[in-house]
């Protein structure tokens, strides 16, 4: 029997941590909606601090949605503003009516802000959504840049060589993400204490390593050929009959890199090798810190 514990820290050393996106906090005050968007797009103070808003549900279907992110605006900037004023004064009042008790109460003297995130990704990283539904055949996952604003329905990851991405999307994590992560009713739930700090990836050499972008690149290269032809965003959701070839390829990548001999033939030998691997590294582990404990000194009888 084999029992996998959270964890603080990733068990891999080749996986950064995960950090959830920021939340809002703010009765929808900060958030544009699509209806919203052309009337603060029109204010030309507004329009400076507009950013790109994902949560789970946009970065998986392709969604629209967009913040007012004004952690370098100016009290002036914001008085200034109509649209600004109007918003952050009415957060103002929105956090106010709150339970005392509740976060949204004690940012009622930072209106303008969402709740301080001191992990936000200033780099690119990969969206993680906190939930997807069963039926996918891989954890539907995106790339970003950070002038896009992570939700908290969003696990965040730095990702500037498109590593983590890859590694995501593929079938290998799909069946530990199904084998030891929870649920929300049938769909699948993401836990970075749970599933990602324990996701069993052994050191890799920089060519697997070099192999894993590849293949992932090839997967986002079919995303956008999909994208071209359609003239318009589609959903990921709606992708992966057409995928199918490059994830293969993928999969081929990412097994070998987990110890694999070629493309595994099934998700059962899948499970069987990241369960190797976690009893390698969880032991390697173990070692290494008994490794560092005292010896306790023999006694001399006199």
């Amino acid at each position: 029997n084999v029992l996998v514990e959270k964890r603080s820290k990733p068990l891999s050393s080749q996986l950064p941590l995960t950090y959830f996106g920021s939340k809002p906090v703010d009765g929808g005050n900060l958030i544009v909606e699509v209806e919203d968007y052309p009337v603060v797009a029109a204010d030309p103070v507004a329009a400076r601090y507009l950013r790109p808003f994902r949560m789970g549900k946009e970065l998986v279907r392709g969604l629209d949605r967009w913040c007012l992110w004004l952690e370098d605006a100016s009290e002036e900037e914001i008085a200034s503003s109509p649209v600004l004023s109007a918003r952050v004064e009415a957060n103002r009042e929105w956090r106010s009516a709150q339970s005392q008790k509740g976060d949204a109460y004690k940012l009622r003297d930072i209106p303008h802000l969402m709740r301080p995130n001191k992990a936000r990704p200033l780099e690119p990283y990969v969206g993680i959504p906190r939930v997807v539904s069963d039926n996918r055949p891989y954890y539907t996952v995106k790339p970003l840049s950070p002038e896009v604003i992570a939700g908290d329905k969003v696990y965040t990851a730095i990702d500037p060589d498109g590593f983590l991405f890859a590694v995501i999307s593929s079938s290998m994590f799909i069946t530990w993400q199904r084998a030891v992560g929870g649920r929300l009713k049938s769909d699948l739930s993401f836990s970075n204490t749970v599933v990602w700090n324990n996701l069993p990836l052994p050191q890799i050499s920089e060519e697997q390593r070099r192999k894993v972008i590849a293949a992932g690149r090839k997967v986002l290269a079919a995303r956008e050929a999909i994208e071209e032809r359609a003239g318009e965003p589609v959903s990921l959701a709606d992708m992966y009959a057409a995928l199918r070839a490059a994830h293969d390829e993928l999969d081929s990548a990412v097994d070998v890199a987990f110890g694999a001999n070629r493309r595994c033939a099934s998700d059962a030998k899948r499970l069987e090798i990241l369960f190797e691997r976690y009893q390698e590294l969880t032991a390697a582990e173990e070692a290494a810190k008994a490794a560092k404990k005292p010896r306790a000194r023999r006694r001399t009888a006199k």
